[in-house]
This record gives structure tokens, sequence and C-alpha cells, in this order.
């Protein structure tokens, strides 16, 4: 079913997850606030989406896209998940989704609203959000895709003009997510543990004809399926390991089948380089850690295969072998992929035996050192000063390098062309965001459309970008929090 509203800005939702059985959602009616306003709209991301920006800011399109006007098929998807190890039964606890756009290049995109209020799936919650969290989420998720890192989007920012209470009393405000989909790893728990074999395949023919429709004429669809999800998974996990990003909640609920990272909640960026770097206040064992990250992807990947056993073969017995055969690839995935982005890190054009020892030997050195992740690699591209020139064990992996350049036929311009495609000049900045943050929270944007400028565009290496290149203070000891 489509739905058109304010053809102003260009809307044309179509609905196609409903139908899926009725268990996988419930209809929400809307969550009314007093004064809604815009704060931030995405004017690129919804010219991507066929949208106009000037019919996006009418006064009809800001009461959609504050919660206050929803259609008949707007939903709210239940899933289930690991979360720290726990499996729960979840589901949008605060979120809506309005539709699916197509975009003008035929994908399509899930239209969701994040913090506009409550669902059957809130468990006490009141299902809002507040403006800070809403905001970093808008500026994380536009650097990851600046980055060029698969990720949902954020299309807008919109204060509902209510207080919103957690531990101090915040500003309201809702934020307009786009995804490829919000199918998660959690969404077929949620369909093996409660919905049955029938459910649970509706909701894969569903998933494979969104993402992965090539695949719907293999032997085994859903082998293929889970081979697919799994690849696209070791190499987004190995991305974020080359920006020194920690995403902070793997719960399998925050695993998307697309690919794509999702839920910006106590994640940040990594200035010293620290394996077992952990941000967020609730993850106090490290499950969640920089180093972890791949073997979480792994563990999650694990939990999805499982839920595919009932479509994987007749047999038990032969699907669990299927399962585990494609578990056991993940690592090797994920492995060829870390080290083939490491290779373009350093100027490397070709495959050598030592380039594994010779990325490890860097971190080791940046890790002894409490070296800044971004700034070595970005110095190493600028043939400047590293800061670990006094160590003598550096400057012999300094010769090691420069003869494994010189074995290469490409030129020096070319490898820095290549290192500065891969080495982002500059990340959003712990001490950044929330500078920007609690500007805006005083109601001054400039800080936060500065930030945007700048971390939107990480390998363009600006002269004005300095500034934006230092770290905070190493000893503050920082924390994210989930933004609930």
């Amino acid at each position: 079913m489509t739905q058109h509203f304010t053809h102003q800005a260009g809307w044309s939702l179509q609905h196609t997850y409903t139908a899926l059985p009725e268990i996988f959602y419930s209809h929400i009616q809307p969550n009314k606030v007093s004064s809604p306003d815009y704060v931030l709209v995405n004017d690129r991301l919804a010219e991507e989406l066929g949208l106009n920006p000037e019919g996006l800011r009418s006064d009809e399109n800001l009461n959609r896209l504050a919660g206050n006007v929803a259609s008949e098929q707007a939903i709210a998807q239940a899933y289930a998940g690991h979360q720290f190890g726990y499996f729960n039964m979840l589901g949008d606890g605060r979120a809506l989704l309005l539709g699916e756009q197509k975009k003008p290049n035929g994908q399509i995109v899930d239209i969701q609203l994040k913090g506009s209020g409550r669902t059957p799936y809130s468990r006490g919650g009141d299902g809002r959000a507040a403006l800070g969290p809403m905001l970093r989420e808008y500026i994380i998720s536009e650097a990851m895709h600046g980055l060029g890192i698969l990720t949902t989007r954020s299309l807008a920012v919109v204060a509902t003009g209510e207080p919103v209470y957690r531990e101090t009393v915040k500003q309201g405000a809702v934020l307009t997510r786009v995804a490829a989909s919000h199918l998660r790893v959690g969404t077929f728990q949620f369909a093996a543990k409660w919905g049955g074999k029938e459910a649970l395949q509706s909701l894969s023919d569903y998933a494979i004809e969104r993402h992965y429709a090539e695949l719907k004429s293999e032997e085994n669809p859903y082998f293929a399926f889970l081979m697919a999800v799994i690849k696209r998974q070791a190499a987004l996990i190995a991305k974020w390991q080359h920006v020194g990003f920690i995403h902070g909640v793997m719960n399998t609920d925050n695993m998307t089948i697309s690919g794509e990272t999702i839920d910006y909640g106590p994640c940040a960026f990594m200035d010293t380089y620290n394996p077992a770097t952990v941000f967020s206040s609730i993850d106090r064992d490290g499950r969640y850690a920089y180093y972890n990250q791949p073997h979480i992807g792994g563990w999650n990947l694990a939990r999805f295969a499982e839920s595919l056993i009932p479509l994987l073969h007749e047999d038990q017995d032969e699907a669990i072998k299927l399962a585990q055969q494609a578990i056991e690839q993940y690592s090797g995935f994920y492995q060829e992929n870390w080290l083939s982005g490491m290779r373009s890190k350093l100027g490397l054009f070709n495959e050598e035996q030592e380039d594994l020892a010779l990325a490890n030997r860097l971190l080791e050195l940046m890790e002894q050192h409490r070296a800044d992740y971004t700034n070595t690699f970005r110095a190493l591209t600028l043939e400047e000063n590293t800061g670990l020139e006094s160590d003598e064990g550096f400057n012999e992996w300094l010769q090691q390098w420069n003869a494994r350049l010189d074995r290469q036929e490409q030129s020096l311009s070319d490898v820095q062309n290549l290192m500065k495609s891969a080495n982002p000049s500059v990340i959003p900045r712990n001490h950044l965001v929330e500078e920007a943050l609690e500007a805006a929270e005083s109601g001054d944007l400039s800080k936060v459309e500065k930030l945007l400028e700048v971390v939107t565009n990480p390998y363009e290496y600006r002269v004005e970008e300095p500034a934006f290149c230092r770290p905070g203070d190493p000893d503050r000891g920082y924390q994210t929090y989930c933004g609930t």
C-alpha cells in the first residue's frame, strides 16, 4: 500500500513491512507534542530521498516529523535480542516507522521517528528522547557516512517543546532516521522463538527480497542469505576498527541484516590508541571494548545462524552443520577485510606475507606510547612527525615500511593518494562533540553546524582542519551514555 502525504515535501511512502504476519509489529497512534520546531534538516539527504528541502520545512511536515500526525499504517516493530549476553523480548520502545520511501535511484529505505513516544514495547519507558542524544546521533551517523561506512542516516531533528526527565530535566526531541531497513539479528531471534517456522520464513523471504534479491535463485537461498549477512558484517566491523570507532552496545538487536551501523547510543571514536578502550557507562566488564568488537560480531552472527536453523535444512543435524560451516568463515572474512584496509592505510597496493606483522607492529608501538590513533595515520600520510620518532623501535619500523613501499611499482604520489583515501584527517572528537551539544542545548547551533561541515568531509585534508584534529584531555575519563 502506498500513501501520499505532504506533497510539497515529495513523500510517497509505502508500507511493505505490514504484509508480514502481525506478530512482527503494532500499529501506533500519534503521541502528540505541544510545540514542535525544527532544529536541523539534512538538505543533502532530503534530495537523495527525492524530497524537496523547502517543502520538508512546512508546518504540515513538521508535525509529521514530530510524531503529531501518523498514517494508519505507521507501526512499531517487534524484535528480541541479547543485551550484554542476556536474551530479552524487545521492540521499538520509542520509535515509529512511518513507512518506506523509494529514492530516485530505486532503493527502498525506512523512514523512522526516534523519540516519538510510547509504544507497546516501551517496557515502562516514556518513549521520548532528549535533544543532546538526538543531535549526537545526527552528528555521528553523518560522520560515519562521510567516512564511507555503511550506516543509518539522519534526516532531521525536531524539538518537541516539552521536557524529558532523566537524571536532570532535558529538552525533548525527535530524530528522523533513514535506514536501508530496521531488520535486525534480534528480529530473527524474535521470529524463531515466538513466530514459528512459517513466520520465520516470511521474514527471511522479505529480507532476501529487500536486501539480497540476487540470492532468490540459489539452491539454498537461506544458507546464501546467512553467508551474505556474515560477509557484510565482517566488512562493516573491519571498517569500524580502521577508524577507531567504538559502537558501545553491540547487542544483537543493534546488528542489522543490511550491514548498516545502527543505534548510536554510547558510541565514540578513540583518541589515544588503546585496544581495551570502553566509553559506555554501562559496559563495566568491557564486553564491547574496541578490541572485542570483531569477536562480538561473530558471537552475534552465531545467534543469527541459530535463528535460521529451521530454514537451512529439513534435517536438524544437517542444518546445524550448515550454520556452523557459515559461522566458521566469519573470522577469515573479517581478517581479510581488516588487513586489506590496513594495507590501504599504509599505502600498500599489493600483498606481501609480512604485511600483517608490519601493521600489528605499528599498532603495538602506538599503544606503548599512547599515540593518537587518527593523528598517527594522518602524520604518516602527510609525511609529518608522528611523535614516535624518539623510539628506536619506531624508527626500525619506518625503515621496514619504507622498504616495503620501495618494492611497489606505484609512485610516492600514488601512495599518498591511497593513504588519504583511507586515513581520515578528522573524526568527531569526543570533546568537540560535547562542546557542540552543550552550545546547542543553550540555543547556539553554530558549533554543531561547523562540526558537521568538517566531519562529513573527513578525507579532504583542508587547511583549517588542525583545530579539529587536536585530541581531548586523555586523563578526563570520557564516558558515554545510552541517552534513553
